[in-house]
């Protein structure tokens, strides 16, 4: 299926969080995107065991933040109290994988439909330009110290922008959420190592051409298989390393994390 040109113009900035434009930035929000940034940054890690406390050292925010965070945390299955245990980051398992790339699919697919809409030549050079210098550098013998850090912010770049250029901020909210699983299986699985990073750009980039070409059908196929070809790349990940996923939540060790 042939797509017309850009219809309408991008957004250039993402969409508020729900509840309202210039919601003042309380402590709440603020130590929710500080445990959203420690997710990012790998410094949280699937399976383990925090207390209230430790969160307010690693957030830097007062113990009144902390406490306001966990319900959200919880709610949006981040974190699990156990009793006499302390808080615990979730464990990764075949449920929320099957889970969180379902929601992926869905929700994609209908931000590829209006991303090959709206998408402008412009924005889909640069898109393919950026992704071409992270496989470039992918191919070397040996890929530089930032390669990976890199790599991860074009990758999710363009699936958030696509998310993010529908304009439905509750829509957006969800992906955000689910992404933060995302990360966490895939900090589990070790899926962005430079080995993997080349896969995922050539993913990437067969579907920017289609998209270029105007190709919806080809895009939303590319970009399906890539979504279902990078939980293959989780669930071998965590299989090389040995590690099978269960089916519950698991334990930590002594040191606090999954053993």
């Amino acid at each position: 299926m042939n797509i017309p040109a850009a219809a309408s113009p991008e957004p250039t900035t993402k969409p508020s969080p729900p509840g309202g434009e210039g919601e003042p930035v309380n402590q709440r929000s603020r130590a929710y995107e500080g445990f959203r940034q420690q997710i990012i940054d790998a410094r949280i890690r699937p399976g383990q065991f925090v207390s209230q406390r430790e969160l307010m050292e690693l957030l830097e925010m007062p113990l009144a933040a902390v406490r306001e965070l966990v319900p959200r945390l919880e709610a949006a299955g981040l974190i699990k109290t156990v009793p006499k245990r302390g808080l615990q980051i979730a464990s990764v398992d075949m449920k929320l994988i099957r889970n969180a790339w379902q929601v992926r699919a869905m929700v994609e697919r209908e931000a590829v439909i209006n991303f090959a809409r709206v998408a402008s030549p412009k924005t889909l050079a640069k898109l393919i330009e950026s992704h071409e210098a992270i496989l470039e550098r992918a191919l070397q013998p040996q890929p530089d110290a930032t390669l990976e850090r890199d790599a991860q912010a074009v990758d999710w770049g363009l699936h958030d922008l696509m998310v993010d250029t529908i304009g439905n901020e509750i829509l957006s909210e969800i992906y955000r959420v689910n992404s933060l699983h995302v990360r966490l299986i895939r900090y589990d699985a070790d899926s962005m190592r430079p080995v993997q990073v080349v896969p995922a750009m050539r993913e990437h980039l067969e579907f920017l051409h289609a998209l270029a070409s105007r190709d919806l059908d080809a895009a939303l196929a590319h970009m399906i298989s890539h979504i279902e070809q990078s939980k293959h790349r989780v669930l071998a990940g965590m299989l090389l390393a040995g590690q099978e996923p269960s089916y519950r939540f698991q334990t930590s060790g002594a040191n606090g994390l999954r053993p």
